[in-house]
């Protein structure tokens, strides 16, 4: 018995148009946005020929050019010489008054703690305090490899302020190593410690700058680990030879 193949269902003969139409409109879109393509092609090859037969057969622009380049060029880097040599002048030099950290807002307290370790060699000091700073507003690397770490206390009343006390030298203690690597842990306040601090710094390695001791780094010369005791050693003992 012979079994009857079902019919085959054909697309109506309108739909079938539309099919063959959209493929159709498709293929003539490639082709067109190609010779587009083509076209652009050929122009840009031709406006550079063109541009370089305009140059050969016009020599003394180009020379010109190259000319006025070498001249910018040395211009621009005897400028950046100079800036570079004004700004090295310029830290070298840098003095703060008591009365002038005093008067500043806590943020440019931080600044002016970063130009000071610029000021010493510290090239690379940056402010990175703000929220989220983890107990550390600056960070530094010193002339002989020693990473330090700075926190800042500002008081506007100077020694009359607030003492720090020593909730801040815990949290400085717990990220200070921890998670900025610091070799050189400080915390720098124009204003006073409260008692209980210097043995626990001493205890856990930290060193404290109060109002006394940042007057003399700040209005003197030398830089703040000539002025600390019991730093680590260096890292790179021939960093200054």
């Amino acid at each position: 018995m012979t079994r009857r193949r079902p019919p085959t269902r054909r697309r109506p003969a309108a739909r079938r148009g539309r099919v063959v139409g959209q493929r159709t409109r498709g293929k003539q879109a490639a082709r067109i946005e190609g010779i587009g393509r083509l076209l652009m092609v050929v122009a840009g090859a031709s406006v550079t020929v063109a541009a370089f037969q305009w140059l050969a057969a016009h020599r003394w622009v180009l020379v010109a050019l190259t000319v006025l380049a070498g001249g910018a060029g040395a211009a621009w880097v005897h400028w950046r010489g100079q800036h570079a040599q004004w700004a090295r002048v310029k830290e070298q030099g840098l003095r703060y008054q008591l009365s002038q950290l005093d008067a500043l807002h806590h943020r440019e307290f931080e600044y002016a703690v970063r130009d000071l370790m610029k000021r010493d060699g510290c090239h690379d000091a940056v402010q990175v305090g703000g929220r989220g700073d983890n107990g550390a507003d600056v960070k530094a690397t010193d002339p002989l490899g020693r990473r330090w770490v700075i926190q800042c206390k500002h008081r506007r009343a100077g020694w009359s302020g607030s003492a720090i006390g020593t909730p801040d030298l815990h949290v400085l203690n717990g990220t200070g190593r921890q998670l900025h690597g610091g070799d050189v842990i400080v915390l720098v306040t124009n204003g006073r410690f409260s008692s209980k601090c210097p043995p626990y710094a001493k205890s856990q390695r930290l060193h404290l700058v109060d109002r006394h001791l940042l007057g003399e780094w700040a209005a003197g010369s030398r830089p703040l680990w000539e002025i600390l005791n019991r730093l680590p050693p260096p890292r790179k003992p021939t960093a200054l030879s």
